[in-house]
């Protein structure tokens, strides 16, 4: 490995720029601040009514239109987490300026489709309550089609910061933050580009988002104790909580980014991602993908379990992820794991943005030495016998990082972020 190629010969990637919106605060510092304080952004929702909904509380990131009572769709309110995201990153990294941004836009975003207001308001407009009318209806309306298109959120993106080639807008469940840094990862270590903008936002928080994750028994009801409803590892976890936001991470091949003379911020050493058919929602029992996943990135990374320093959990306080994620640690790192905690605990799940939002936090853990707390850990759980950092922050020497993203569907990746070589 020399001073700009790692273990393979690959380019290495560094990190020149990062932006995060997240319940805690608008921007890396306040955010970070706020997570090594092991305070709580979960809270009650004011948005919209949740009387007769099991659960009423999440990670919301109120913006402006919020306060003056506008409404704002899912696509457009993904588009305002990654816009304020990606202008941080940008403006930290120096690069791109006046919407000329040297390098492909890789956008992990939600699905989207068309919102129950408007499915009622064609509905009404048709007559009739049956599906090729409401189509009709819908025809009459093609600005609203164009706002719901999945790759529209990310043409927009293009447009503005004047990215290069055609966006990538994906999708992997509580996956995808972390599947678009690793795309941009792996198209600056195949030599197509010096520079690439990896963002994962995500704004579906409604109440129909909020009925679907019930049924599926996957969000807590701690209703009662919003700051306390996440609590990952916990004997007593019942359940994720859904948030919002956004993070933004500027890549770029190390040394072109020493050339210009950026501040670089760490680097993304490896990625693994695997797949898990077992079930649309459990992992595989034998933990399979998971620990596949785990040891894929490390060996990318070129590295050994023994090396890394700290896990970032993917941690979302359901009985069955927080097991499973357990096992997996036993079984990559065996009787020493490395202390791991869960960033949820604070803020919550946020789908689709998680596994960007926790990179840079896994940056920062690197850059300040000093690991986040698992907060609201009061009961230890016997099957999950880890080190979690439990209720308060502490130093810790830190040079490379695991972060684990599992989502539903089986999609899981991992990725390795270590501090700049000397």
């Amino acid at each position: 490995m020399s001073a700009t190629r790692d273990h393979l010969g690959r380019p290495l990637v560094a990190v020149t720029g990062m932006g995060m919106v997240t319940p805690l605060g608008f921007g890396v510092a306040e955010s970070w601040a706020g997570l090594l304080a092991g305070r709580s952004g979960i809270r009650r929702i004011a948005r919209f009514p949740t009387d007769h909904i099991k659960t009423g509380i999440a990670g919301c990131v109120d913006l402006p239109e919020d306060q003056r009572g506008e409404p704002l769709s899912s696509p457009a309110r993904v588009e305002r987490y990654a816009t304020l995201a990606a202008e941080e990153a940008l403006a930290g990294a120096g690069i791109g300026g006046k919407g000329r941004f040297p390098g492909p836009l890789f956008l992990g975003m939600p699905p989207i489709e068309l919102e129950w207001p408007n499915r009622l308001e064609f509905a009404r407009k048709a007559g009739e309550g049956r599906y090729p009318a409401m189509i009709e209806a819908a025809g009459r309306r093609p600005e609203l089609f164009e706002s719901f298109l999945f790759a529209g959120v990310g043409e927009k993106l293009a447009d503005r910061f004047g990215t290069r080639g055609a966006p990538i807008s994906l999708s992997t469940a509580c996956a995808t933050g972390g599947s678009a840094i690793q795309l941009g990862v792996e198209a600056i270590q195949r030599g197509e580009t010096d520079a690439a903008l990896c963002i994962g936002a995500e704004g579906s928080l409604c109440a129909e988002s909020l009925i679907r994750f019930s049924l599926l028994s996957a969000l807590s009801t701690r209703n009662a104790e919003p700051d306390k409803a996440s609590r990952p590892f916990d004997k007593t976890r019942d359940g994720f909580v859904i948030a919002e936001g956004g993070a933004a991470l500027v890549l770029e091949n190390l040394e072109s980014a020493r050339a210009r003379g950026a501040k670089v911020l760490g680097l993304v050493l490896g990625c693994g991602e695997h797949a898990d058919s077992f079930h649309r929602t459990r992992s595989n029992p034998d933990g399979s993908a998971i620990i596949g996943a785990m040891r894929a990135a490390i060996a990318d990374a070129g590295l050994q379990p023994g090396q890394i320093d700290y896990v970032n959990a993917h941690g979302t306080s359901t009985p069955e992820n927080d097991k499973m994620e357990a096992l997996g640690m036993l079984s990559v790192f065996g009787d020493k794991p490395p202390p791991i905690s869960s960033n949820k605990s604070m803020i919550g799940h946020s789908l689709s943005a998680a596994g960007a939002i926790e990179a840079v936090f896994s940056l920062l853990t690197i850059r300040d030495q000093r690991l986040p707390p698992t907060i609201n850990y009061e009961e230890p759980d016997p099957a999950i016998p880890l080190d979690v950092v439990p209720n308060v922050a502490r130093d810790a020497k830190v040079a490379r990082v695991l972060s684990n993203s599992f989502g539903f569907g089986g999609q899981n990746v991992c990725l390795v972020l270590g501090a700049e070589p000397a």
